[in-house]
């Protein structure tokens, strides 16, 4: 008997009208609340996912799908080529994080180099496994943009596009921040320039090197991008191609990077070839973790605010899936100041 009792009890799961029950409020301000709607107030939100985490709800998906059409998933398509250690794993738990509390859950999905990148968006799109999709590393003709726009299915990218397309967007201007570099760098008495940009297919390289060439070209000052590798070759291949780049004549005595683990292969290669960082040449890359400084203090940093893009993204792909209007549906961050290490004793 005591079995089947507690059985009985486990069977009997908390819901809606539970919930409204615990807080006095209508089903429908929890169900808004828990969808973290507009136009329910952060109070009342807090008190409903409160109560909810609590008495342990959890909404029944199937049933939610019977009813609404709707799986509460949001997925979050990655390419395996990005940098994990700095930006990627801050923009997952700036993304899970903003739906905490809310009736979403996030599915990381992965594609690899030598996989077809409209592989994994058609088959969200085709199978309707999630309610919307969360991309990056865009392309100016991004087909995976075209295909969900096409096909009305909500996504947000993180990046941008040349297509002319409307929809939800964060960006760091990488235009911007290869400027600021270009000027740093010249203040800083640089004149023979290495860009070490991301894969040239990407919306974010196209800005930054054109940022780059731009800015170097109206200083007057000498300049050349990476030949034969990227920002995302891998660290063992950037550290041996700068080695050898610096090992011949005239060596660049200013870098920047596209990535955080480019900047750190560039500087050991630099050193394999001789070269010490600051009194020989500068670097400056931009990071969304804190980690740069403590591996070489006299490196240059431009902080790049991932936690921010997340939140941001989930928010406003949660307006597109709602069909609601967002707070913002798309932001430019522009890169204004760089961040020195700690100067060396005696400096």
């Amino acid at each position: 008997m005591a079995e089947s009792g507690i059985g009985a009890a486990e069977a009997i799961r908390p819901t809606l009208k539970t919930i409204a029950a615990e807080t006095g409020l209508a089903i429908a301000t929890v169900s808004r609340a828990l969808k973290d709607a507009s136009d329910i107030g952060e109070e009342t939100k807090r008190r409903v996912r409160e109560t909810a985490e609590r008495l342990g709800y959890r909404p029944n998906r199937a049933g939610v799908r019977l009813r609404t059409g709707k799986t509460n998933v949001i997925a979050l398509v990655l390419s395996t080529e990005t940098d994990v250690m700095n930006h990627t794993s801050r923009l997952i738990y700036s993304i899970a994080n903003a739906l905490r509390g809310t009736a979403y859950h996030l599915v990381v999905m992965p594609f690899f180099p030598d996989q077809d990148p409209l592989e994994s968006i058609r088959y969200i799109v085709e199978t309707e496994s999630a309610d919307g999709v969360i991309l990056n590393q865009t392309r100016p003709e991004d087909p995976r943009v075209r295909f969900m726009a096409e096909r009305g299915f909500p996504f947000a990218t993180h990046g941008r596009t040349d297509l002319g397309i409307d929809h939800p967007y964060y960006d760091f201007d990488n235009e911007a921040f290869s400027r600021l570099g270009v000027r740093t760098l010249q203040e800083r008495g640089r004149k023979r320039l290495l860009l070490i940009p991301p894969p040239h297919s990407h919306s974010y390289s196209v800005h930054m090197m054109k940022g780059f060439r731009e800015e170097a070209e109206a200083r007057g000052l000498n300049y050349e991008l990476a030949e034969g590798f990227d920002s995302d070759s891998g660290a063992i291949a950037i550290e041996a191609a700068v080695a050898r780049r610096f090992a011949v004549a005239p060596v660049p005595d200013g870098v920047i990077s596209g990535s955080t683990t480019g900047a750190m292969a560039a500087v050991v290669g630099a050193e394999r070839a001789g070269y010490v960082l600051g009194p020989d040449f500068d670097l400056i890359s931009k990071e969304a973790i804190s980690f740069l400084h403590r591996f070489r203090r006299e490196m240059i940093v431009v902080h790049e605010d991932v936690s921010r893009a997340g939140d941001f993204l989930a928010r406003a792909l949660m307006a597109a899936i709602e069909k609601r209007a967002p707070e913002q549906g798309q932001e430019l961050e522009v890169p204004t100041a760089v961040s020195l290490g700690t100067p060396l004793r005696g400096a």
